[in-house]
């Protein structure tokens, strides 16, 4: 496992109302949406990088506006909804 230090003034965290432990999970779940979709790391890996389980890391993706279904088009959405 490798661990990434990002340093984050004190300044940021009182304007933001942060705790320094709110303020790590907010750069946690940003590295493991940025894993997900900039670089197509799984999302099993990505929740690990989240500390989160898969429903929760999928829930997040959600609130931020990302699908786990990629379809190059309508008619493959469609192929896929007719096999369901």
């Amino acid at each position: 496992m490798y661990n990434v230090s990002v340093p984050i003034p004190d300044e940021v965290l009182f304007d933001a109302h942060l705790s320094k432990r709110k303020s790590e999970v907010y750069v946690r779940q940003a590295a493991a949406l940025f894993y997900y979709t900039k670089l197509g790391i799984s999302l099993g890996y990505c929740a690990d990088i989240a500390d989160m389980n898969k429903t929760d890391f999928i829930k997040l993706l959600s609130e931020n506006g990302i699908s786990i279904f990629e379809f190059e088009n309508e008619d493959e959405l469609s192929e896929d909804i007719a096999n369901a």
